[in-house]
Order: C-alpha cells, then sequence, then structure tokens
C-alpha cells in the first residue's frame, strides 16, 4: 500500500468525527455527539479499564447535585448520554447494513435499541457526569460558572466554540498532512524508499486501456 494511501486512511481516522460536522455538498455522515464547550466534538479513546469496572458513583449533596445539572442543562452537556446512544446506534446500524439483509436489519436495531437502553441507560450516563463534576469542581466554582453560563457571552460560548474546535481541528490535521508530505517528499532524496511510495498510485491492470487514438488505415 503506497505511504499516500496509508497516510490519508490515519488522517480520516483521527479527523473523520471533525469533519462529519462541517458543512459539505456530499451526504452528512452521521453526526458525533455534542459535549461540553471547549471539549473535542470526537468522543475520547476510553483508557483499557475491567470489563466490569464502575461508573463513580460517589454521594454527591444534594444542592450541589441539583446545581450540577443546571449548568449541565445551560451548557446543553446534558445531552450527552441521549447524543452518545444515538451515535454509537448509527454506528451499528452502519455496520450491521453491510451483513443483514434489510428485513433482518431493522428487528436486529430495534432488538439493540431496547438491550442498549437496559444495558447503559441515559440517567446512568448523567449520574456518572454528576459525580465527575462534583469531584472536579467546589460548589462554589459551580454556581460560578452557572453565572457566567446564564449571561449573554456564556451563551454565546455554549453555542460558538464547538464550531471553533471543530474547525480548528480540521484545519490542524489539514496542515500536519500538508506539512507531512512536505517534509517526506524533501527526505525522498536521501531516502530513495520513498519515493516510489509519494508517487500517486498508476493505472491498475484491470482497468480498461485508453482508446487507441491513432488514424485507422484504410481497408484495401
Amino acid at each position: 500500500m503506497r505511504l499516500r494511501t496509508i497516510w490519508l486512511a490515519a488522517v480520516f481516522a483521527i479527523g473523520a468525527p471533525v469533519l462529519a460536522q462541517t458543512p459539505s455538498s456530499t451526504p452528512e455522515p452521521s453526526k458525533v455527539p455534542s459535549h461540553q464547550p471547549g471539549v473535542p466534538a470526537h468522543p475520547a479513546a476510553a483508557p483499557a479499564q475491567p470489563q466490569d469496572a464502575a461508573a463513580p458513583t460517589e454521594k454527591v449533596d444534594p444542592a450541589k447535585d441539583q446545581a450540577i445539572r443546571h449548568l449541565m442543562d445551560l451548557t446543553e452537556s446534558s445531552k450527552m448520554a441521549q447524543d452518545l446512544n444515538a451515535y454509537v446506534t448509527k454506528q451499528i446500524h452502519d455496520a450491521m447494513s453491510q451483513a443483514l439483509p434489510a428485513d433482518k436489519l431493522s428487528k436486529f436495531m430495534q432488538t439493540f435499541g431496547e438491550r442498549l437502553d437496559s444495558a447503559a441507560p441515559a440517567s446512568a450516563i448523567t449520574d456518572a457526569t454528576v459525580s465527575l463534576y462534583a469531584q472536579a469542581f467546589s460548589t462554589e466554582d459551580i454556581q460560578g460558572l452557572i453565572q457566567f453560563y446564564e449571561s449573554p457571552l456564556g451563551q454565546r460560548v455554549v453555542k460558538q466554540l464547538p464550531r471553533v474546535a471543530q474547525e480548528s481541528q480540521r484545519v490542524g490535521v489539514q496542515m500536519e498532512q500538508k506539512g507531512a508530505l512536505a517534509v517526506l517528499r524533501d527526505m525522498a532524496g536521501d531516502y530513495p524508499e520513498l519515493k516510489s511510495m509519494l508517487e500517486p498510485p498508476q493505472q491498475g491492470a484491470g482497468d480498461a486501456p485508453e482508446p487507441d487514438k491513432s488514424p485507422t488505415e484504410p481497408a484495401k
């Protein structure tokens, strides 16, 4: 496989969650979950944990719990659980549509959706997130954040910062790709192996040959 192909595949794997929310003339791919402002839109890779690892269950003071949930509503991060569910379901649907006929796919997805709601209910994900907020911020911190996000500037941040983060990631990926390819081309003088790897794909043996444009000799 040529280096260009490998590179583009790697960039797609990294950048696809970002590009999924950018306007395009092509059909829109599945959107990734929305997250709290300032957090990259694509889901972060979860650290390896035992399969039976439990979510945080720290007891949170009721007043602080209520304040955190209000903050999550203000920042729209309270929608994260539903967005994650929809994202995972869409990925499973796209994968299984390649393996199952349409009649079986519909029943499979219905069963999968019901079991996923039971295995990972949105309320449990929200409760775990509240616990994480409580560990990271004091009650005074939460109140300060609420005051900010209730302001016009705070609401503007909620609406605009995710887009800025997505665009900056997209631009960054493009700049890194362009820079890396330029460096590899420059290094090709010292590493001749790179030259063939950086060349555009050649016409395959199975491709249709170019039509013969030479003049046809008149029949005698």
